[in-house]
């Protein structure tokens, strides 16, 4: 049986997480607050958190990073601020699907199904790769800009660009396809499945971010109007 942690200091959200998620099978943790959340997570291991921004004594971006330091586990962000700042803030903690508050049970249970699913076939294809240890690294170049898929590293000018695990499968897959338009469906479904049930905002909060790390081969990554993207390196 999976296992969720849920983090909120309203008793009536965790009640209501705690019953959907139940119903579908999964086994439930609480936690009112990010330090309880982070002793829960130093305790035992979960499949997913499920975590609200604005909390007392420790907030949920900070414990989500907090968390990402001993333990890589998927987080699902709640709040009832949906500005991009906010967004992009969450992004850059590590954070997997951000939900705004008030929101659907339903539409959250679909969220959770999907980042366990992708986490799983993560790991799995994660296990498979590293069983092949003579095979040499697969390696893009461009100028100063390295991308090693094999190990999951990019350098930009000899310095690791620091990216979460979803900014790394965007760069990898247009990198795959480099020189192609790439529509924005095309990306969601690619890169976040084909069972994503979200807004194509995320894609552009996570293009973005990717910008902000590759530095001055940022235009690379090319906004192709009323389309969606393409990246222009040879």
């Amino acid at each position: 049986m999976k296992k969720i942690l849920v983090v909120d200091d309203e008793d009536k959200i965790r009640i209501i997480i705690k019953k959907y998620a139940e119903f579908e099978g999964y086994d439930i943790t609480e936690a009112s607050n990010g330090m309880e959340a982070i002793k829960a997570c130093q305790r035992e291991d979960f499949d997913l958190i499920i975590m609200d921004v604005m909390m007392p004594e420790l907030d949920g971006f900070s414990a989500c990073k907090e968390i990402k330091k001993i333990k890589d586990i998927p987080v699902i962000m709640l709040s009832a601020r949906g500005e991009e700042y906010d967004k992009i803030h969450g992004f850059e903690s590590g954070v997997d699907d951000y939900v705004v508050k008030p929101f659907s049970p339903k539409e959250l249970m679909m969220r959770v199904n999907v980042v366990i699913t992708r986490n799983a076939r993560n790991i799995h294809n994660a296990l498979a790769s590293n069983g092949i240890n003579e095979q040499e690294h697969d390696v893009y170049r461009y100028e100063g800009l390295e991308v090693d898929f094999t190990s999951r590293m990019v350098t930009v000018d000899g310095i690791n660009a620091s990216m979460t695990p979803k900014e790394y499968d965007l760069l990898f897959y247009m990198i795959r396809n480099k020189g192609i338009a790439l529509t924005r469906e095309k990306l969601i479904t690619e890169v976040w499945g084909y069972d994503y049930f979200g807004d194509d905002r995320t894609l552009d909060t996570h293009i973005k971010l990717l910008r902000g790390n590759l530095g001055e081969y940022r235009s690379l990554v090319t906004t192709l109007r009323g389309v969606g993207y393409r990246f222009d390196g040879v």
